[in-house]
């Protein structure tokens, strides 16, 4: 579903209540690729080839992976860097846009951190 087609919750007095809904829909459109999220992680490292993502990222199957590459470079989070070698050497880095979203992720493992299993932090 799109931000456009995201249905409106229920009536409300507030007309930027649910301003956010849209921007969310757009962040998840570019982010809820299965493999995204561990696909920028591992970039936050630096730049990287592809077998070393593959190698990285344990668990993602080849095509899954140039699947996840293809649409992050399409929605600006990657940048692919094909260098002139014999064979020739590809190798994927974060754009600024996507250099930006480390802080989502590391704001993400803190909430994750406070809210696990059996941390006191749960009970609040």
């Amino acid at each position: 579903m799109t931000a456009e087609q995201y249905p409106p919750q229920g009536a409300s007095s507030d007309p930027g209540e649910n301003a956010a809904i849209p921007n969310i829909c757009e962040a998840l459109t570019i982010l809820g690729a299965k493999w995204s999220f561990m696909v920028i992680a591992q970039l936050t490292d630096g730049p990287q080839r592809f077998k070393q993502l593959l190698r990285n990222v344990k668990v993602v199957k080849t095509q899954s992976l140039t699947d996840t590459l293809r649409h992050l470079e399409a929605t600006g989070m990657v940048r692919r860097e094909v260098f002139p070698t014999i064979p020739v050497t590809v190798e994927y880095s974060l754009t600024g846009k996507g250099q930006d979203f480390q802080r989502v992720i590391r704001e993400m493992e803190q909430w994750v951190e406070k809210w696990k299993p059996g941390n006191q932090s749960t009970t609040m």
